[in-house]
């Protein structure tokens, strides 16, 4: 006898859950890990089925890190059941509103400032007891994603001594910036695809699994310099200051504006040279190539804030000099 198939699987887990053995299930989104979202429909209200396969990927952070926020009174989906050992959850659903195609000059300052309201809260009332920290190893295996992915697997370029020694003196500077901050939850990818209008209380926040104990303008920076829409540095810096000033109200021991931007700054490039790497390896290792179309912003971002440093910007040349004329859209 043949074994259930993972559709037949989820659909008789779900039915289980809602009690309704006629309840129909439809996709809802992908992800960019291996986890898979469905719609359910039953008694005239919807949810959401999140399906992780347990030999590609635990759950359990997920149900813990929503825990942690939900205590903390940010708006997350409301789990109705869960099954870690085969790696399903059903909870509330928050609909499709995602922030970015919301967001225009008109409304940006209006959605923001609900995020960074929602970012002060994470922050500053979160739980990170237990919760993996943002250290150097972890702060540097990210970033040399980039060289793996972007350089050699993506552009085709060997990287030689020389080079190792640029890209890790510019790698020294960001993760000592990094671990000079205060640290505090960190979403680590709190921006306008994660972030949801919804009913009530916005912004819903969702993909929080990969949570970590980190430096304060991570989750800053993810939103303000954000890998799928772009503003003005005038208005990003204004918005960044705006928010230091928040947490330094709510006493938290932040530096000076000057500082605090350069903080940003360099977070900002540690966070956008690791997606370099993970927009390559999306599709190269897992066959999702749409990612590949936000290199251009991700590097733009790399190129103008790293060529303001004279520590980075001998990386940002290195880069440069690899991608040459290369269209970064178009796969190797």
């Amino acid at each position: 006898m043949a074994l259930p198939t993972r559709e037949e699987l989820r659909l008789e887990w779900t039915r289980q859950a809602l009690a309704d053995p006629d309840a129909p299930l439809r996709r809802a989104s992908n992800d960019a890990s291996f986890r898979s979202y469905w719609r359910a429909e039953s008694a005239g209200r919807s949810w959401i089925v999140m399906d992780a396969p347990p030999d590609r990927e635990d759950i359990r952070p997920w149900l813990d890190v929503a825990d942690r926020l939900a205590r903390a009174g940010l708006h997350v989906p409301e789990i109705q059941a869960a099954d870690p050992e085969r790696g399903f959850v059903l909870m509330e659903d928050l609909g499709d509103r995602t922030l970015l195609p919301e967001l225009s000059l008109a409304t940006v300052d209006r959605h923001y400032g609900d995020a960074l309201a929602a970012l002060l809260a994470m922050q500053l009332k979160a739980d990170t007891a237990g919760l993996p920290v943002y250290d150097e190893p972890r702060l540097v295996a990210e970033m040399e994603l980039m060289p793996e992915w972007l350089l050699r697997r993506h552009l085709g370029r060997e990287i030689g001594c020389e080079q190792w020694d640029v890209i890790e003196s510019a790698f020294r500077v960001l993760v000592d910036s990094a671990l000079a901050q205060p640290q505090v939850f960190v979403h680590r990818d709190f921006h306008s695809r994660n972030l949801l209008i919804t009913d009530r209380d916005n912004p819903g926040i969702v993909d929080f699994q990969d949570a970590v104990r980190g430096p304060v303008t991570y989750d800053l920076v993810s939103l303000l310099r954000d890998c799928y829409i772009e503003w003005p540095r005038e208005r990003v810096e204004a918005w960044a200051g705006d928010y230091r000033q928040m947490l330094a109200n709510a006493g938290v021991p932040v530096p000076g504006r000057e500082a605090f931007l350069r903080a940003f700054d360099l977070m900002g490039l540690q966070r956008h040279i690791k997606v370099l790497g993970i927009f390559c390896r999306l599709w190269y290792r897992d066959g999702k190539a749409g990612y590949l179309g936000d290199l251009p912003l991700v590097w733009k971002y790399v190129r103008e804030v790293g060529g303001r440093y004279p520590e980075i910007a001998p990386l940002v040349g290195l880069i440069a000099g690899a991608i040459g004329d290369r269209d970064l859209t178009m796969p190797q």
